[in-house]
């Protein structure tokens, strides 16, 4: 059965279906599959339905937009006016965004019809979809499963058929790993080619916002249209954005494919190596080339990453305090505590005497001001677990007597991974690796193990850390039927080779 793709869907509505009918349709799967998958946190039903109305009449007129047809869901991160954004999180659980992010503004603009909000990790740290106020969501190739993380919301989403296509956000691999696990095309573009206005930061220098979709040609027409310079996001970049479609369409055979040592090493599983080999030698037999190269400096990539990763982290949730917005605990609980520790150090001190007097008089002195305590308490309740896990870290590394030793540190290995990919690209066109060490794991297994949950996106944060763009293409599946993503990394702005590499594997 075809999977449902905005190409087939805009053919669908040039041979008379109604985008009102095909827009109820989608309605209809989330309906009836959210249930056990749990992508859609929240529905736009009837927002979407007006909008299917209006674009069915430029449709009629000839005027319709390039996005016509889209049928979508948006990643709980990306802010858009008067709807909740939770971030899968209990600090913005009622938080109702007063503007929209540029990308929403420009799928709307090109006609595209959004359906509903989709699920996420809190605050986009995490790689299973599990670390979530909307409990997690479930692989619907298996929903014993994950659907990999942090945007697994909008993975599963499109793999189950809820929608034809989805948007996403990619701070270390987190659009193309759950595309890897749930067998979809997920496209990180390069940092700076779409705006990040709009998008609740996680980490300002790695995050990227990208599109999920069931084939490569819509990928690139999403990117047509979110891609380009915005005035609202100083780091956006000016450089001139083609059509992607064309080399999707017409894709070049004869280039060079880099395929580095260092990601084919232990830790890979045999079936998803034998997957990659056979892309591989598909592509060769195209008339490709492929290039053995080396990349030195990857070993350093999980830690440089997250040192780096998680310093932003701790600067950007600074912000939420529990005064201005967001999540706030009950002032008055917060004073009953404090009048009652209070109490107790004051009776304690009346009982005692010499050392243990003073120490308790100094411990009485240095009890929390109501709004400190008001503070400290908001972000104890509004933050979930491996939230606070990354601000820790993130504040250690950025503490006086540490940041040379660890933040600038890797700072420095950062440049270095960023030269290995230069001179790469001075051989090969594009570099090629699994998207994943492994297909996707059973739901709760890696709870308990952070580090192995990080080493899940071994292969993808070099991309980030480089500032390059990366696309993870489905390559087949394994002995129990699931997905095998293959990643093509291209160079800064080389989204055209990204999407050239990535048709001939789909085909």
């Amino acid at each position: 059965m075809s999977r449902p793709e905005i190409r087939a869907d805009q053919q669908r509505i040039k041979e008379g279906n109604s985008l009102k009918d095909i827009v109820d349709e989608y309605i209809g799967a989330v309906e009836s599959e959210n249930e056990s998958i749990n992508a859609v946190v929240t529905t736009q039903f009837d927002q979407a339905r007006q909008k299917a109305g209006e674009v069915q009449q430029k449709i009629d007129q000839g005027t319709a937009g390039p996005l016509a047809g889209a049928v979508m869901g948006i990643k709980d991160v990306i802010c858009q006016k008067g709807e909740t954004v939770t971030c899968g999180s209990n600090m913005l659980r009622d938080f109702s965004s007063i503007y929209t992010s540029t990308v929403i503004e420009r799928l709307t603009r090109d006609d595209a019809v959004i359906i509903g909000r989709l699920n996420m990790d809190e605050f986009a740290m995490g790689s299973s979809t599990e670390n979530t106020i909307h409990q997690p969501t479930k692989n619907p190739h298996d929903t014993s499963r994950v659907p990999g993380g942090s945007s697994g919301g909008s993975a599963a989403a499109v793999a189950a058929d809820m929608v034809n296509a989805s948007l996403g956000t990619d701070t270390g691999g987190s659009i193309r790993q759950p595309a890897s696990y749930c067998g979809v095309v997920g496209v990180k573009p390069t940092y700076g080619r779409v705006s990040r206005y709009g998008l609740v930061a996680y980490a300002s220098s790695f995050d990227c916002i990208g599109p999920f979709s069931n084939s490569v040609y819509d990928s690139a027409l999403i990117l047509n249209s979110i891609a380009g310079n915005d005035p609202n996001d100083a780091t956006t970049s000016k450089t001139e954005v083609p059509d992607y479609t064309k080399f999707v369409t017409s894709p070049e055979k004869s280039f060079k494919v880099g395929v580095p040592a260092e990601y084919f090493g232990d830790g890979l599983d045999d079936e998803v190596r034998s997957r990659i080999d056979e892309s591989l030698k598909n592509l060769e037999s195209q008339g490709a080339e492929l290039v053995e190269i080396n990349l030195p400096h990857l070993k350093y990539a999980i830690a440089t990453y997250y040192i780096l990763a998680t310093a932003e982290a701790s600067s950007n949730l600074a912000r939420f305090d529990g005064v201005r917005y967001g999540h706030r605990a009950d002032f008055k609980d917060v004073q009953q505590q404090l009048n009652s520790e209070e109490k107790e150090l004051k009776e304690l001190i009346k009982k005692s005497n010499g050392e243990d007097k003073a120490a308790l008089e100094d411990q009485l002195e240095s009890i929390d001001s109501p709004l400190v305590r008001l503070y400290k308490q908001s972000r104890n309740e509004g933050f979930g677990t491996e939230v606070k896990r990354r601000i820790m870290l993130g504040t250690y590394v950025l503490s006086a007597g540490y940041y040379d030793a660890y933040y600038g540190k890797a700072q420095r290995v950062r440049r270095l991974i960023r030269q290995d990919f230069l001179d790469a690209f001075k051989e090969v066109d594009v570099i090629a690796s699994p998207t994943a060490p492994t297909t996707a794991f059973k739901v709760g297994e890696n709870q308990d193990d952070p580090v192995q949950m990080y080493l899940n996106d071994i292969y993808t944060i070099s991309a980030n850390l480089a500032g390059i763009c990366g696309i993870s293409v489905p390559a087949g599946v394994d002995s129990q039927n699931l997905p095998i993503g293959i990643q093509f990394m291209a160079d800064a702005f080389q989204e055209p080779k990204l999407f050239n590499a990535a048709a001939l594997a789909e085909q």
